[in-house]
């Protein structure tokens, strides 16, 4: 099923509404409820198969030089690669950004206490 974008003229929002089949005549707003959609133009999405990414990956000499050398930021872009454009938890991105940054996240046995 299609995810299809909208511009609502009555509330000034964008809208992005699953349909279970195209139609020329737009839903009503899902925020106030207007018949004002107005179907914009979006780009779709297609997922790459695992193969396809770890083509990809091993492709990429100076990623696979990164990882190899342990860098957060070669970590943090083969996870963005293996992670398909999934949502992932606000704890989860902030560690990834760190990465970017050249930054190596610390163990939960890092801080001192015993694990167990």
């Amino acid at each position: 099923m299609p995810v299809y974008e909208y511009w609502c003229t009555n509330c000034k929002t964008r809208q992005e509404i699953l349909l279970q089949r195209f139609s020329s005549d737009a839903p009503p707003c899902p925020k106030c409820g207007g018949n004002s959609l107005q179907r914009r133009f979006s780009t779709f999405m297609m997922q790459k198969s695992y193969k396809a990414v770890y083509d990809d990956i091993l492709s990429d000499s100076q990623l696979m030089r990164g990882m190899a050398n342990n860098d957060p930021k070669a970590l943090a872009s083969w996870n963005d690669k293996m992670s398909g454009g999934e949502p992932v938890a606000p704890e989860y991105k902030e560690t990834m950004e760190r990465m970017e940054r050249g930054e190596m996240p610390s163990g939960p046995a890092e801080d001192g206490e015993a694990t167990g």
